[in-house]
C-alpha cells in the first residue's frame, strides 16, 4: 500500500491531524532523563536517556496521534550510540502502529542521495524494515536529480517524503522569497509534477511538502497550487502559529495535511498551565488541548 494511503488510514481511525515532533533537546529533558546532559556520564549514557525519553513519549502518543517525527540531529549528537537510540525509537514507534516520518532534511548529489534514500526508506534488506522510516523530509536545493533517488526508493519501498517549500524558521525569505515566480512558488510546482506518479487510491501523492503554519498566507496559497500534495506544518505552538493558522492548509473534511507540536508537547511541564504536574500528565493534557483545539478548527466532528 503506498505511503500515501497508509497516512490517510491512520488519520482516518484517530480522527486528527496531529503529529508529534520527536526533537529531545537535552537540557530540556525531564529530570529523571537528566543523564542526557549529566556532566561525566558517558556518550552511551546520554544516547540512552533520550532515547527511553523519546520511547515513553511514543507510547503517550501511541492512538492518540497518527505519525511522529523524530528529529536526526539529536540523535546524531551522541555518534553511534545515538544511531541505535534512533534505530529503537524508530522501531518502537512502529510496533506501537505509528508513521515514522524521519527528519533527516537529506539532499545531495544523485548518487549519494540513493545511499541516504536507501538508508532511511529501503534499508540493506528485510531484516533493516524494522528500523527504516515511512517517509523522511528531504531539501531540494541540489535540483531534480538530487530528488530522483528518493522518488525511486519511495515507488520500491512504499515510502514518502516531504520535500522543504516554505520553511518555518525566521530567515526562510532570504532565498525562499527571492525570484520570479518566488523561488518557494517554483518548487512547490516542481514538487506537484514529482508527485503525480505517485498518487495512492485516497487521490494524494506520497510526495508532500513542508509549509511553515507561520506563513498561513502563502499556505493557502501552496494549498491551491498542490491540490495533491499532502502537507507537513510545522511552527504550531512553541513557533507562534495557532490553530487558525493551518486551516488554510487542509482540504475539504479536514484532509492533506499534518500538524507538528515538538516543544510544546514534549516539554509542556515547563509551561505555567502545567505546572507542578508530572511531565507526562502534562505531556498527555497538552496533546489533547492540541487536538481538540485543531479540531475545532478544521470543523470536524
Amino acid at each position: 500500500m503506498q505511503y500515501a494511503d497508509r497516512l490517510e488510514n491512520a488519520l482516518s481511525r484517530v480522527q486528527n491531524p496531529c503529529l508529534v515532533g520527536l526533537d529531545p533537546h537535552p537540557d530540556s529533558l525531564p529530570e529523571e532523563f537528566a543523564a542526557a546532559r549529566a556532566e561525566g556520564a558517558t556518550r552511551s549514557e546520554r544516547a540512552r536517556a533520550m532515547g527511553d525519553f523519546c520511547c515513553e513519549i511514543v507510547d503517550l502518543a501511541a492512538g492518540k496521534v497518527a505519525a511522529v517525527k523524530p528529529q536526526s540531529a539529536f540523535f546524531e549528537l551522541y555518534g553511534a550510540d545515538g544511531a541505535r537510540e534512533w534505530e529503537r525509537v524508530v522501531a518502537r514507534a512502529k510496533q506501537a502502529g505509528l508513521i515514522v516520518i524521519g527528519d533527516v532534511k537529506r539532499g545531495d548529489i544523485d548518487s549519494t542521495a540513493k545511499a541516504y534514500a536507501r538508508s532511511y526508506l529501503e534499508g540493506l534488506d528485510a531484516r533493516d524494515r524494522a528500523h527504516t522510516c515511512d517517509a523522511i523530509t528531504i531539501n531540494p536545493y541540489l535540483g531534480g536529480d538530487s530528488i530522483q533517488p528518493f522518488l525511486e526508493s519511495c515507488a520500491k519501498a512504499e515510502a514518502g517524503v516531504y520535500i522543504l517549500v516554505r520553511t518555518s524558521n525566521k530567515d526562510s525569505k532570504l532565498f525562499q522569497e527571492h525570484g520570479t515566480p518566488l523561488l518557494y512558488q517554483r518548487v512547490a510546482d516542481m514538487v506537484a509534477q514529482w508527485g503525480s506518479g505517485l498518487v495512492g487510491t485516497c487521490g494524494l501523492s506520497s510526495v508532500g511538502a513542508v509549509v511553515g503554519a507561520t506563513h498561513p498566507r502563502e499556505l493557502t496559497e501552496l494549498r491551491a497550487r498542490m491540490p495533491q500534495t499532502p502537507l507537513l506544518l510545522p511552527g504550531y505552538g512553541a513557533q507562534g502559529a495557532g490553530a487558525s493558522d493551518i486551516v488554510g492548509g487542509f482540504l475539504p473534511g479536514g484532509r492533506g495535511a499534518l500538524v507538528n507540536s515538538s516543544r510544546g508537547i514534549l516539554f509542556a511541564y515547563k509551561q505555567p498551565q502545567y505546572a507542578g504536574q508530572h511531565w507526562k500528565d502534562a505531556a498527555r493534557a497538552a496533546l489533547s488541548a492540541m487536538t481538540t483545539e485543531i479540531r475545532a478548527a478544521l470543523k470536524l466532528s
